[in-house]
């Protein structure tokens, strides 16, 4: 039983040693790998950057164009609606005459 008693905690000691030092390599080689994580993203954010200026052209493009379809349309809609009501004011005036 002394045997026991003297050879269990030496055991238990020596277990929690392992674990410790696992723990310790398993954190630096997680602090190591964050690093690189790092690393690739802040290359990934450089190389958006790099074409941010290209994405405000086109979209500075894109804005131009639609402004000048919806002033193709407004125009368009514009005559469109002229047409139709001016017949319906000819239309009213000649039955306004007639009576």
């Amino acid at each position: 039983m002394n045997f026991w008693l003297d050879f269990l905690p030496i055991v238990i000691y020596l277990l929690l040693i392992i674990i410790l030092i696992i723990g310790i390599i398993l954190g630096v080689k997680t602090i190591i790998t964050l690093n690189k994580i790092e690393e690739v993203i802040n290359n990934i954010n450089e190389k958006i950057q790099t074409l941010n200026g290209f994405f405000h052209v086109i979209d500075y493009a894109t804005d131009k164009i639609n402004l000048a379809t919806d002033k193709v349309v407004e125009n368009i809609m514009g005559f469109i609606s002229k047409m139709l009501f001016s017949k319906k004011k000819k239309k009213k005036e000649k039955d306004g005459k007639n009576e």
